[in-house]
């Protein structure tokens, strides 16, 4: 059992508050000899200068401290707030978190120490998404052992490997300080889904490779360009098969690492939804995939069905494959006539066709508007 979901458990077993935190060990020790020669306090059952899990003293207001890990100088405790707690009780709460945490980690034997942290780390991530009200400021434990205070770029790479265990932890980190940077941080969530935190110095590296002066598009633009290097080199050499990778702004993971994995997981969604062939997604991209996606799929159907009566000229091949080179290319003809290696006025043809047959101008605003609507939610709606 994950450690969010026992300290639920354990709050609506007690009817108390119960939470995580951190404490100097010189406090802890200073506090168990007091009350260990208390003739008032409950004899403590750790020694003053030995820490193991499942230790308690009392702590302020009635409440009880519970020994969880220790960190060089600094002890992770639970705090169990309840003045009516009996000896009984604190030594079987003791003695649970005592078997728990042996269990857990058993786990991680022959894990190296950053596999560890990265899998705790990422199971504590999948917890709070569950919940209804996920928590977005990290526990003393991640943040003191990590580097998320930094600014760092966050990717998520989602893997179809039909088969699990088709890539492991050390080989993916390898390749991904190899191509980032020895700072990266490989964050394993549900099966074959790693959220990447690379560091911030990729972006400058990124712009002053490409150009001399930066205008409002270029961080954008560098992300897009670093998670387009990043696929290729995955592709090509990874043994996970084929994968998508979404990227996002950069953030202190500290303080948003949550609500990042929830973006970067709905945008690798909607991109396999809406672009299906696409592999790289980006979450200013879809700002449209993501409002249609609100939509009720029996609305959305029968707003297609409804589309489609009136004519059949969005399922031609040929047109599905002009319209979307032209909306790629921010509806300019000359481009997109280029880029479909046909003539201009061949271009112009096809758009007059279709204007004919189903009374929508590519070329106006609004049709063109319309025309991008029909053909997303026909995208979703053809595999439903």
């Amino acid at each position: 059992m994950s450690d969010a979901k026992w300290i639920t458990q354990l709050q609506a077993v007690l009817d108390c508050p119960v939470r995580e935190h951190q404490l100097p060990i010189h406090d802890w020790r200073l506090l168990s000899s007091e009350q260990s020669h208390s003739p008032n306090g409950r004899l403590q059952k750790s020694k003053a200068n030995a820490v193991t899990i499942g230790d308690y003293v009392e702590g302020p207001e009635g409440a009880t401290w519970f020994a969880l890990e220790q960190e060089t100088e600094l002890l992770h405790i639970l705090e169990v707030c309840r003045r009516e707690l009996s000896e009984t009780e604190q030594r079987l709460i003791g003695w649970t978190l005592s078997q728990m945490l042996t269990d857990r980690s058993k786990t991680f034997d022959g894990m190296t120490e950053s596999e560890r942290y990265a899998r705790e780390l990422g199971a504590w991530i999948d917890e709070q998404l569950e919940t209804g009200d996920p928590k977005q400021q990290l526990p003393d434990r991640f943040v003191s052992r990590g580097r998320l205070f930094s600014s760092m770029i966050p990717f998520l790479l989602v893997s179809e490997q039909p088969e699990p265990g088709g890539s492991n932890f050390g080989e993916l980190e390898k390749l991904l300080r190899t191509f980032l940077a020895e700072e990266v941080l490989i964050i394993p969530l549900k099966e074959q889904e790693w959220l990447i935190l690379g560091p911030a110095s990729l972006i400058h590296d990124a712009q002053s490779g490409e150009r001399d002066e930066e205008d409002d598009e270029s961080l954008e633009e560098s992300l897009s360009s670093i998670a387009s290097g990043l696929h290729e080199m995955l592709s090509s050499e990874w043994m996970g098969g084929e994968c998508h990778l979404a990227v996002s702004h950069p953030i202190s993971p500290a303080n948003s690492i949550v609500g990042t994995t929830a973006l970067l997981r709905e945008t690798v969604h909607l991109g396999r939804a809406f672009h299906l062939g696409s592999n790289i997604h980006l979450p200013w991209m879809l700002h449209l995939e993501r409002l249609l996606n609100t939509i009720p799929e029996a609305h959305r159907i029968k707003f297609v069905e409804q589309a489609l009566k009136r004519t059949d000229a969005f399922l031609d091949p040929e047109i599905l494959t002009t319209l979307e080179t032209f909306f790629a290319l921010d509806c300019n003809v000359s481009e997109t006539a280029k880029k479909l290696y046909i003539h201009r006025n061949t271009l112009l043809y096809r758009l007059d066709k279709l204007k004919q047959e189903t009374e929508l101008d590519v070329r106006q605003f609004r049709d063109a508007v319309l025309v991008k609507i029909i053909l997303l939610l026909y995208k979703v709606t053809k595999r439903t």
